[in-house]
């Protein structure tokens, strides 16, 4: 197979991440893997991986990319991809408008990743464009469903995605060189229990409802600190500071950790007591949740969304109704009592079974075309 994936850029974030991982699923089983975007740090391994980049700007919001189509249907055309895979809105415009007016019986098949729940519009719906669609969790089927009806639902395809256990092992300690160093930028974790929140610094992940859970826990006698890992956005700076303001008023300025962005979140994870899911807009899949109970971990989130499907999966003592604080709070303390351990080791959102599934997702749909021409 020669297939073709589209997305804007290769810097990080969970889009680039599966890109990466298929590609290299691709290279493994001995197919012919490139990817187009405008690049980024990504670029090398996925170069050293065996995959190709093709370095072209057609994610930009803007009309400019229009521009595009005639350039792309032409190099589409000379290249004979037998899949092109789509994975963000600008990029699927681009190639749609290029790949629709090619032969039917020349042109790649088109598919399309539906990654995140966007705000309703003719502009999101063109993540429907493939002929098949792939879906990364029920929450998101059923998004397509009730907000795209015009679409097909024999063409949608539910394709968890998933994680390789290796990389967060069950039942993994941090290692003591770890621990020391940590401990010594932040001494007040050291023997306290610690209540963590992954997600960056935006109003959706719910670190004000954070910060009244840790104040409470502190109240009710129980020697808490809570971690928030995630940058701030650049985009929302009064944002971080009504955070930081509210952590003031609650005198948590000594129990209230923020350790921006990090790369060792294995590590902290296993030092972790609890791990929070506060996001109050439905996630399409929730890596930060599966990674943590991956290792064993408890997690408490919102049930809703993908965050939702994955406790409900692996750990329904974790999942709390939406926006009620207090029941948060009480299953937190639950876990810090020493109640309520995940015991289910994951079996269903496996990075195996994403590869898999996806590939053989491609040679169906290139299967149906020669059957067809045949």
């Amino acid at each position: 197979m020669k297939v073709l994936q589209v997305l804007p850029g290769l810097n990080s974030g969970g889009v680039e991440k599966g890109t990466l991982e298929i590609a290299h699923a691709l290279v493994q089983a001995g197919h012919d893997s490139s990817v187009l975007s405008a690049g980024g740090r990504l670029v090398k391994p996925l170069v050293e991986g065996g995959s190709r980049h093709i370095t072209w700007d057609i994610g930009k919001k803007s009309l400019l990319m229009l521009l595009q189509v005639r350039k792309i249907r032409k190099w589409v055309s000379q290249e004979q991809f037998d899949v092109i895979h789509v994975r963000s809105r600008m990029p699927a415009w681009v190639i749609w408008l290029a790949w629709r007016k090619m032969s039917p019986t020349n042109r790649p098949r088109l598919i399309s990743t539906m990654h995140g729940l966007h705000s309703v519009n003719r502009y999101s719906e063109i993540m429907t464009c493939g002929e098949r669609v792939i879906t990364v969790s029920k929450s998101v089927e059923q998004y397509i469903k009730h907000s795209y009806p015009r679409t097909d639902p024999t063409k949608l395809r539910l394709i968890y995605r998933g994680i390789d256990p290796k990389e967060f092992p069950y039942g993994y300690q941090a290692e003591t060189e770890w621990k020391k160093s940590l401990f010594e930028q932040y001494p007040s974790l050291e023997n306290s229990l610690i209540v963590t929140l992954p997600g960056r610094m935006t109003r959706l992940k719910g670190h004000i409802g954070f910060i009244e859970i840790i104040s409470n826990l502190k109240k009710s006698g129980l020697n808490v600190k809570g971690l928030v890992i995630g940058g701030e956005d650049p985009k929302r700076k009064g944002y971080a500071e009504e955070v930081y303001q509210s952590v003031a008023e609650h005198q948590l300025n000594d129990d209230i950790i923020f350790a921006g962005h990090r790369s060792d979140m294995k590590e902290l994870y296993a030092i972790s007591n609890v791990i929070l899911s506060l996001s109050t807009k439905p996630e399409s899949f929730g890596r930060t949740v599966l990674e943590p109970l991956s290792m064993g971990v408890p997690v408490v989130g919102y049930n809703h969304g993908g965050v939702g499907e994955i406790l409900t999966a692996l750990f329904p003592e974790g999942s709390a109704e939406l926006n009620n604080v207090q029941q948060v709070q009480a299953k937190v303390t639950a876990i810090l009592q020493g109640h309520n351990k995940p015991v289910t080791k994951n079996n269903l959102f496996l990075l195996s079974e994403m590869k898999n599934k996806t590939l053989a997702l491609y040679e169906e749909i290139i299967n149906e075309k020669r059957s067809l021409q045949a």
